[in-house]
């Protein structure tokens, strides 16, 4: 169970793409906490520096401030490593729609150039974050690799055609790459600031700050919401799998779904707080309900996630606790 027994190659080094981003300075935590090598690639485009800082007196950590969309910055940060972990891409489906030549440009010809230097450079797995938002419009729950809709967004677009991607290395080039279609994933270090920030985080912030958050719709759309530490666990054992399981795509959730407004109803009471909360309109792009089967992953990858959400959102609220208060001190 979990990820913390998990052993590799004595001086196993690991490549993570969006390193100073939220999914993407925990891993760098976990794999450093588990004694190996890690390299993180970002250029802070939506990546915050202190993720980085956090790391930089460890002994078994290197970073390098550049960009995916350049294909010799990505060979250069491929060099001598064992597996990559990308997870470098620009999320949020309504910024997609405002700007779909921003995402071809960074989620696709980015995650090309990745995949590229990791073949040039002898990689042994390429694990790369893909996106429920695949599903698009197939309405059946729950969701199931291999029953996608029509894509609803340009970003979600970009993950489609990175696991098509995905699949041509495989089988074009022997690059053993994994999939991982994350599902509305929260947890310490995603940042509760901006337009786009994820629903999770912006609540606990505006209700920590006495505001009303605004729910998009009726708050009766459900979401398989999904602990970073299920993330991880995720990302090192599809390091470890076998070959067979290469070339395909998997969900990554706990496999329950939670309602927007019951988590908020959870939220209100565990921080004490009696908001109502604005109902706004539906966003554009948006899936409905969203629950995953995740027996393909347990059967292929070994995953079994520890977390669930009643546990997450503890954790999650106790670190954002902390942080903001911190956070206000300083100020």
């Amino acid at each position: 169970m979990g990820y913390k027994n998990l052993s590799f190659p004595k001086g196993a080094k690991f490549l993570v793409t969006g390193s100073a981003g939220f999914i993407g300075s925990n891993l760098v935590e976990a794999i450093l906490n588990l004694g190996y090598q890690v390299r993180g690639l970002d250029n802070f485009s939506t990546g915050k520096e202190e993720n980085v800082e956090l790391f930089m007196n460890h002994p078994n950590y290197e970073f390098i401030k550049g960009d995916i969309c350049e294909l010799e910055t990505c060979i250069k940060a491929c060099e001598g490593v064992d597996f990559v972990l990308h997870q470098a891409a620009w999320g949020s489906v309504p910024r997609s729609i405002e700007m779909p030549l921003l995402y071809e440009e960074i989620n696709i010809k980015g995650t090309l150039n990745m995949m590229e230097a990791a073949r040039q450079n002898g990689v042994k797995k390429f694990v790369y974050a893909s996106s429920s938002s695949v599903y698009g419009d197939e309405p059946n729950l729950p969701k199931k690799e291999g029953r996608e809709g029509n894509v609803l967004s340009p970003y979600a677009l970009t993950k489609m055609v990175n696991e098509e991607y995905g699949k041509l290395y495989t089988k074009l080039y022997g690059l053993d790459t994994y999939g991982l279609r994350y599902f509305n994933v929260f947890g310490k270090r995603q940042d509760p600031n901006g337009a786009y920030a994820a629903v999770i985080p912006k609540f606990i912030k505006q209700l920590l700050d006495n505001k009303s958050p605004t729910i998009n719709g009726d708050g009766k759309q459900s979401r398989d919401f999904t602990y970073i530490e299920n993330v991880i666990e995720a990302n090192l054992k599809a390091c470890k799998a076998n070959s067979i399981a290469a070339g395909q795509s998997y969900n990554i959730a706990y496999g329950e779904r939670e309602f927007l407004i019951d988590i908020y109803t959870h939220l209100c009471s565990a921080l004490g707080k009696d908001i109502e909360p604005i109902f706004g309109a539906e966003r554009k792009g948006d899936i409905k309900h969203s629950n995953a089967d995740i027996s393909k992953a347990k059967e292929l990858l070994g995953y079994e996630p520890e977390w669930s959400f009643e546990r997450g959102i503890e954790a999650a609220i106790e670190w954002y606790q902390k942080d903001l208060n911190q956070a206000a001190i300083i100020l």
